[in-house]
């Protein structure tokens, strides 16, 4: 594992976010949310049960319990894009992911990406999440243009 800057980085390297836990509390910040002025007068915003917050509407779904939103994974690969590209990333990366299993409460999840591609100032990355025990629950590409700073 690398743990390179962004100049560092070439093809075949794979830097990593690191481990985290997917918490009740992580899960629930995708449920609610806080509504704008002209919506709700600011308030925050309790959702109704989902699989995402409420055991016993997930259990009805035939799952084992709540299972994390799967943008959570998208925004841990997304945070690991800036840590290595900065600004790079946000002014013209591109991010594509999608979700092949569940991530459940209290497994820890870690995001990887690895350079499969660097040729014109653009970085091509294959990029996924996978769990403490090797399971992959999130796959995807990334792209992004080097500045020439």
């Amino acid at each position: 594992m690398t743990e390179a800057t962004t100049t560092e980085l070439r093809v075949g390297d794979v830097v990593s976010l690191g481990p985290r836990r997917m918490t009740r509390e992580r899960m629930r910040w995708y449920c609610d949310a806080l509504e704008t002025a002209a919506e709700r007068d600011g308030n925050f915003v309790v959702a109704e049960p989902t699989i995402h917050s409420d055991d016993d509407f997930a259990l009805a779904q035939g799952l084992p319990g709540i299972i994390a939103d799967g943008m959570l994974s998208t925004n841990y690969l997304s945070s690991l894009l800036y840590r290595h590209f900065g600004v790079d990333y946000l002014a013209g990366g591109e991010l594509d992911t999608k979700f092949i299993r569940p991530v459940y409460e209290d497994e820890i999840i870690d995001a990887f990406a690895k350079v499969v591609g660097d040729e014109g100032g653009m970085v091509e990355l294959e990029v996924w999440c996978e769990t403490s025990e090797g399971r992959t629950c999130t796959v995807g590409r990334a792209s992004v243009r080097r500045s020439a700073a």
